[in-house]
């Protein structure tokens, strides 16, 4: 079986090997950003080549749900209603989008609480973000902020674009800040928290002026070659036992109703999140992503 995932790699690392010994079957990963993903996926719709896509954005899935099946996963119904959302696809985790402050570069007063903070002058050259035209979560993040700032969206995120060294990979952000080559970083809770874990010079801020709380997505490829190993993949990846393991070791939220949170992170009550249409997301995302790349190749990013 194989998997197109945009994990990070200690996730795939510690997942894997608990899937082949708990079914027997051999899963065989292909680690790529969320764009090349879908646009592998799409290349090879007539002759697909992967049986599943493991978490990358919501909102990728939904808006190329034409090269998913639809399938409903074992306990579906222990998975809460909030998480719901997609069509032919279905929700992984929760995720958060966080900014991680390296707190050595970074006095406590300096430190941003809100995004419209990320385009102090200070900042400039110290921010890391991955490429919202090639990372499902940096996409979500332009989109959290335009879905904040509505008509002066796009002046609030180009003050902060300016900031900006850009990454290929979203999962290197929090390492580059944990590694002191940026001061702050733009990504998922989880991402951050394995290096608060592990005892990381870094701090975990939720944005005063809100974020967006939603779930990434793992879905069925639509005629992948091996669709009953497939769908085995993805009720061990939302079953209990998988669903703690990601709480208890990799500091993700569960989608399953009967998983609790990990108590080293805030419960969503103490976090300000902000609705988010994964429908006008999706629907944007060619005109969002042309006016991004535009703004980058303007700023000389």
């Amino acid at each position: 079986m194989v998997l197109y995932s945009a994990h990070n790699q200690e996730i795939i690392d510690a997942l894997v090997p608990r899937f082949e010994a708990a079914t027997g079957i051999n899963a065989e990963v292909v680690k790529l950003g969320s764009g090349d993903i879908v646009a592998r996926v799409k290349a090879e719709k007539e002759n697909p080549q992967a049986d599943v896509i493991w978490s990358i954005g919501g909102e990728q899935l939904e808006a190329n749900s034409d090269l998913l099946a639809n399938y409903t996963p074992a306990d579906w119904d222990k998975v809460d209603d909030v998480f719901k959302v997609g069509t032919n696809w279905l929700p992984y985790t929760g995720i958060v989008m966080v900014f991680i402050v390296n707190t050595d570069m970074v006095s406590a007063s300096e430190m941003p609480r809100k995004w419209t903070d990320l385009s102090d002058p200070r900042l400039k050259g110290w921010i890391s973000s991955a490429r919202a035209d090639k990372s499902g979560s940096s996409y979500m993040q332009l989109a959290t902020v335009l879905n904040i700032y509505k008509d002066k969206g796009w002046d609030t995120y180009k003050g902060i674009l300016g900031n900006f060294v850009l990454s290929g990979s979203s999962s290197a952000v929090s390492r580059f800040v944990n590694d002191g080559e940026a001061a702050v970083g733009l990504t998922l809770e989880d991402n951050a928290y394995l290096y608060v874990a592990g005892g990381g010079p870094v701090k975990i801020v939720y944005p005063e002026d809100g974020t967006t709380a939603a779930p990434d997505g793992i879905a069925l490829v639509k005629n992948g070659p091996n669709a009953a190993a497939a769908k085995k993949f993805i009720d061990w990846a939302l079953s209990l036992e998988t669903q703690s393991f990601l709480v208890e070791e990799m500091g993700r939220r569960p989608i399953r109703s009967d998983v609790p949170i990990s108590p080293d992170l805030p419960p969503m009550s103490k976090i300000k999140t902000v609705p988010y249409d994964f429908a006008w997301s999706a629907g944007s995302k060619t005109e969002f992503v042309k006016k991004w790349t535009e703004m980058v190749q303007d700023l000389g990013l």
